[in-house]
């Protein structure tokens, strides 16, 4: 499937999100969803010529997207690794971090990627085809109860043990290869009314297990908070409650579980102060222009000084 960079992905509140970081004309930035690179341009378009930013993607198909411009740099790597790229290109603190979480427009749309059950093709779901077990290979060597905690976690659906029971059964007779053999193997476990819903959730267990997002996504947390400069700004999109669940605790708490620490004083130990207590959502024009922006959710934070 050919792709520019204004097909490959359309940025989602676009404009909150960068004026969330509060640019600095000579900062240096990080966007760890590059994709198609809309964030970054924005980004850049704020910079002076003192400016750095750094843009990071795991996916080979965004570096058709990279951005000619000396103040750029592309990294291709899972943004869990940022603290070490910081480290290699001797970056000690960062004015600003950008994160549009989730799966791009190319992703859902390239049949090739196995991430839409639109198309009967090969499972993969993997955000680096260049590293690690597809989604198939995952469905047809997962023991039963850990497939069924899958479900139930990262899908937050209540059949989860039906579903993995059935998938058992299937594979034992032909292997789960494609979109539409997994959706044959649960035929019948998801009431009509919620069914795209449902094998929406499970696409999603799926895929979030397949490429460990949200433990790249606590990496990633954890990192950010040693990169950014007092005063730096955190600014992330997400769109299904697991992960903005883990954005908010570590916001509030300083730790991806909520669990919180407390001073001498009795004050909750955080170094971030968030910046909007209510999130950012869509406008209703936006969602009109872009339906995948609907359930997004913008929160933004500000470094601590250190004697606050």
């Amino acid at each position: 499937m050919t792709t520019t960079a204004d097909t490959y992905h359309v940025p989602v509140l676009l404009k909150e999100s960068v004026d969330g970081l509060a640019i600095r004309p000579d900062g240096t930035y990080v966007d760890v969803t590059f994709g198609g690179g809309g964030h970054s341009r924005e980004i850049l378009s704020r910079l002076g010529g003192n400016g750095r930013l750094f843009g990071f993607d795991q996916d080979a198909d965004a570096e058709r997207n990279i951005i000619g411009d000396g103040r750029f740099t592309f990294i291709r790597s899972n943004f869990k690794f940022i603290k070490n790229w910081m480290r290699y290109y001797g970056v000690e603190h960062i004015d600003g971090l950008i994160a549009d979480l989730g799966v791009s427009s190319h992703h859902f749309d390239d049949a090739e990627r196995g991430f839409s059950f639109r198309f009967d093709v090969p499972l993969d779901m993997r955000m680096n085809r260049r590293d690690g077990i597809t989604a198939a290979e995952l469905l047809n060597t997962m023991p039963e109860e850990p497939m069924a905690n899958m479900f139930y976690m990262y899908g937050e659906l209540r059949n989860a043990r039906r579903i993995a029971a059935a998938i058992v059964k299937a594979r034992a007779v032909k292997p789960i290869e494609t979109t539409q053999d997994l959706i044959n193997s649960t035929a019948n476990l998801f009431r009509r009314e919620r069914e795209k819903k449902d094998i929406t959730r499970m696409f999603q267990a799926l895929r979030i297990n397949v490429n460990n997002e949200l433990g790249a996504l606590g990496a990633m947390l954890n990192a950010s908070a040693e990169l950014l400069k007092p005063g730096g700004r955190l600014s992330v999109i997400t769109y299904h409650s697991l992960e903005d669940r883990i954005v908010k605790n570590f916001i509030r708490t300083g730790n991806i579980t909520g669990e919180t620490e407390k001073d001498f004083f009795g004050r909750v130990s955080t170094p971030f102060t968030a910046v909007n207590n209510k999130v950012v959502t869509p406008s209703d024009a936006e969602i009109e222009s872009n339906p995948r922006s609907r359930s997004a959710k913008l929160r933004i934070a500000e470094k601590k000084n250190v004697e606050e």
